[in-house]
């Protein structure tokens, strides 16, 4: 490997280990406002997740057994030479991270189900590519459960439907009720084509939720508010807390079509980021 590859693969091995052991400082919190809504059942739920978030960061060890599949966003300056295969960087990454924390193997062959031991496989890890300007490497990493990608839908709305599209979320999520590990996020991508809004979608699941403005901000607190009044709760048990927030990424789309994706991410919502300088 040359010197920015191996650094690549390193601090990528070293990014998929924190994201694994501890959670976003925002996503911590929004579990401890959770907790002092709750009472009965579902306060003790939420008050045992905090304690296997400190037990984890405690001893190094994975939030959660599933230490699902793994999917990059990395934006690339353009002023840098880029002499090397990064896909192969980040491969290597994921094989690192799995011995070494360790992390339970997951990946398989979707028809044959063999299992390749080490987290990799065809298109895995997933790699979303942005060039920007700049010489250095802005690296995230998003790390889904099988419980939560398993309940993500997709629909193909008429153009003048958008004003129906809370409703269908909420349905969704009622129909996925505990499957997903409640309390959840949620990520919708809108617009675009059928495969844009689903990479809009899971791309949305790694910013900090309800945080956007205007029309869109009040789409993703309406949704919210109408999930929490499901009484879903904390591992499907009932409360206050069946969703954390909601975060809606959109593009533009066909005058003939509205797209809009539907993925889940369960309480632990496993993603980090890191920039890397190109100075060897």
């Amino acid at each position: 490997m040359t010197g920015l590859q191996k650094k690549l693969a390193e601090e990528a091995s070293q990014l998929i280990q924190e994201a694994e052991t501890q959670l976003p400082g925002w996503a911590e919190q929004k579990l401890k406002k959770a907790y002092q809504k709750e009472e009965g059942v579902a306060e003790t739920q939420i008050k045992n997740i905090l304690r296997n978030l400190e037990i984890a960061r405690e001893k190094n060890k994975p939030i959660c057994q599933d230490t699902g599949l793994i999917t990059f966003y990395i934006e690339v300056g353009r002023d840098l030479n880029i002499e090397f295969s990064i896909q192969d960087a980040l491969e290597q990454a994921v094989k690192d991270a799995t011995r070494e924390l360790p992390m339970r193997p997951s990946i398989v062959n979707p028809l044959t189900r063999k299992n390749t031991e080490d987290n990799t496989g065809q298109g895995v890890p997933h790699i979303e590519y942005q060039p920007v300007e700049g010489d250095e490497i802005k690296l995230t990493v998003l790390i889904k459960g099988g419980g939560s990608e398993n309940v993500a839908r997709q629909k193909m709305f008429l153009p003048d439907e958008a004003n129906k599209i809370p409703d269908w979320v909420v349905n969704m999520v009622g129909e996925a009720g505990a499957k997903p590990c409640t309390p959840i996020y949620i990520g919708l991508g809108i617009g675009g084509g059928l495969d844009i809004s689903a990479k809009l979608a899971k791309k949305a699941l790694i910013k900090e939720p309800n945080t956007s403005k205007g029309k869109i901000g009040k789409m993703e607190n309406k949704i919210l508010r109408e999930i929490n009044q499901l009484k879903v709760g904390p591992m499907g048990l009932g409360g206050n807390t069946t969703a954390l927030g909601v975060s809606i990424e959109t593009a533009s789309c066909h005058t003939a079509s509205l797209p809009v994706a539907l993925n889940v991410q369960c309480w632990a919502t496993r993603t980090a980021t890191t920039t890397i300088e190109a100075k060897q």
